[in-house]
C-alpha cells in the first residue's frame, strides 16, 4: 500500500475525525499521532526526519493509505514529493478556536510528557518542543502569537506549493460532501465521524502512559 492522501494541517483541526472518515471511505489505514502509541519503533525515524536526515518514507509509512496530524503533517512537502500521486488535504478551522483547543490539549500534553522518565513518549514530547515550537512556530510551543501566525502561514505555504486540483482545504464542519467530491467516492449513508474531543484526548494520553 502507498499513501493516497497526505494531511498538511496542524493537530487539533479535526484530524482524528478525518482519519476515521478516510478509513470509512476505503482509503486504507490512516497514520495519526495516535498510531505512535502502538508503534514506538517509529519514534527514532520521526526524530531523524526532523533533524533533516534522509528517511525511507515508503518503509516508515508502509501499510498506510493516508497520513494526517503531527508528526507526518510537518513533512507534507517531503511526502508530497515522495508520493507524487497522493492528494493533499489541509484540515483547518478558525485560528482562535484552534489555539484554544491546542493549548488545552497538545500544549499541556507536552508539558506533562516532559516530566516523564526517558522513553518513547518523552522522546515524542522532545520532538514536539523542537518541531512544533522551534521549527513551526519559530518560538516556544507555548507562544500564542507565534502559533497563530504559524497556523495561517502553513495554509499559505500549502496553497502556494500544491496545485489546486491536488489540494482540498477542509473544515470538518463541512461534512462528507467536499471530502467525497475531492476523492471521487460516493457519500456514505452514515453521519460524518465526530471524535477526539478534549476528554478523549486526555483519556488516550492516560492510556498511553
Amino acid at each position: 500500500m502507498t499513501l493516497r492522501v497526505i494531511g498538511s494541517g496542524f493537530g487539533r483541526t479535526g484530524t482524528m475525525s478525518v482519519k476515521r472518515a478516510l478509513e470509512m471511505l476505503g482509503i486504507g489505514k490512516c497514520h495519526h499521532m495516535g498510531e505512535i502509541y502502538g508503534n514506538f519503533w517509529q519514534v527514532p525515524y520521526w526524530q531523524a526526519a526532523s533533524r533533516g536526515e534522509s528517511v525511507d518514507w515508503e518503509f516508515l509509512l508502509s501499510g498506510y493509505g493516508a497520513s494526517i496530524d503531527w508528526p507526518s503533517a510537518h513533512f507534507w512537502r517531503e511526502l508530497s514529493v515522495a508520493f507524487p500521486d497522493a492528494r493533499i488535504i489541509h484540515t483547518t478551522r478558525s485560528a482562535e478556536s484552534w489555539w484554544q483547543s491546542y493549548s488545552d490539549t497538545i500544549m499541556k500534553f507536552i508539558d506533562a510528557g516532559m516530566e516523564l522518565p526517558d522513553g518513547p513518549i518523552r522522546d515524542m514530547c522532545d520532538w514536539c518542543v523542537q518541531t512544533i515550537g522551534e521549527k513551526t512556530f519559530g518560538s516556544d510551543f507555548r507562544d500564542q502569537e507565534a502559533g497563530l501566525k504559524a497556523f495561517d502561514r502553513r495554509l499559505a505555504e500549502v496553497r502556494e506549493a500544491i496545485p489546486e486540483d491536488r489540494l482540498l482545504v477542509f473544515d470538518v464542519a463541512e461534512g462528507w460532501a467536499p471530502l467525497c467530491d475531492f476523492l471521487g467516492v460516493p457519500v456514505p449513508k452514515v453521519p460524518f465521524p465526530r471524535t477526539n474531543d478534549r476528554r478523549d484526548f486526555w483519556q488516550n494520553f492516560a492510556t498511553a502512559v
